[in-house]
């Protein structure tokens, strides 16, 4: 009972970061339009985000220092890959494709992951895991496939099949033991590292680095510039890092991952009542399809919570007498 509690708290995290997450694209893709790099939209998104979350990370870690130290290499992969890599090359994928072919892209990570462990294992996943996987993905087609606009570009393509293997190695990062490492350390100290790492890259350039500090134009209005980025960094990024990592940690990445797909759903609905993109029924089937397969690979998760647990004998019980 106390593990289908735990699974089901998860979840409701992981919608939370679902829909935290799906801000993102609506509301940078302006910025990008208006002269900002990908680069830079991430490095200060980032930063805000790291900045926000820094005194309740350090509140939660006082007295317990040497726990940040001892989860080093996690909270390096986290910056370089998670944060930095990651959503570097997902928002350079949003400059040259619609935010809702970047995001089918990147989310087939719950793909990748399945596969993985598929062909380190060599044990073929139960059906239900399949199964879920075939529908989620259904569903992901239908939510971001008729509401696209705007031409195709192959390095916008590669750009957000780097983000699918970013993805599903930030799940693999965040589900990892946490060996008292507190989720929003992990992630504070994560956006801060991917955020710095990025701002020297730009300040050497080695990646493409600028800025427009002009308005943009948002929900049919013009809105200053530092709006959306406030937006991004304090909702999409501080608390949607913060309840992914959490969420990872209960569920595992592979749940998580399946779980994250609810982003799409939401990232379409930001898309339309921000971008002004279309959301027909379609893709609001193919949202309810997302949730049919996030429920069949639950479902195998649940039945191991369930599994009888076998108690051993105790010592005192006096042995079967089998004499005549």
């Amino acid at each position: 009972m106390v593990k289908r509690s735990s699974t089901s708290f998860g979840l409701v995290i992981a919608v939370v970061a679902a829909i935290t997450f799906g801000l993102s694209g609506a509301f940078i893709k302006p910025l990008l339009e208006s002269g900002w790099s990908p680069a830079a939209a991430v490095t200060v998104r980032a930063l805000i985000g790291g900045i926000v979350l820094a005194p309740v990370a350090a509140l939660s870690l006082r007295g317990r220092w040497a726990v940040l130290w001892r989860a080093r290499w996690r909270v390096l992969a986290m910056g370089l890959i998670g944060v930095a890599g990651t959503q570097l090359v997902y928002f350079a994928a949003v400059q040259r494709i619609p935010v809702g072919t970047a995001i089918l892209i990147e989310y087939m990570a719950p793909l990748l992951l399945v596969g993985f462990v598929w062909a380190t294992s060599r044990r073929m996943p139960k059906a239900v895991v399949l199964i879920g996987s075939v529908v989620a993905v259904v569903g992901l087609v239908l939510v971001v496939s008729p509401g696209g606009s705007g031409s195709f570009d192959v390095l916008g393509l590669v750009f957000a099949a780097l983000a699918t293997i970013g993805c599903a190695m930030y799940y693999v990062v965040a589900a990892r033991p946490s060996d008292g490492l507190p989720p929003v350390a992990l992630a504070a100290s994560g956006l801060l590292i991917g955020g710095l790492v990025l701002a020297f890259g730009g300040l050497i350039g080695v990646v493409p680095f600028s800025v427009g500090f002009v308005d943009a134009h948002l929900l049919g209005a013009t809105v200053p510039w530092w709006l959306p980025l406030l937006i991004v960094g304090v909702i999409a990024t501080a608390i949607a890092y913060a309840a992914s990592i959490t969420a990872s940690e209960i569920l595992g990445s592979r749940l998580a991952s399946f779980a994250g797909l609810l982003e799409v759903v939401a990232a379409a609905v930001y898309a339309w009542i921000l971008l002004g993109e279309k959301l027909s029924i379609p893709q609001l089937i193919g949202g309810a399809l997302i949730l049919v397969g996030i429920r069949f690979v639950r479902s195998e998760k649940s039945a191991a919570d369930a599994s009888p647990v076998v108690e051993p004998i105790p010592t005192t019980t006096p042995p079967l007498d089998v004499r005549p």
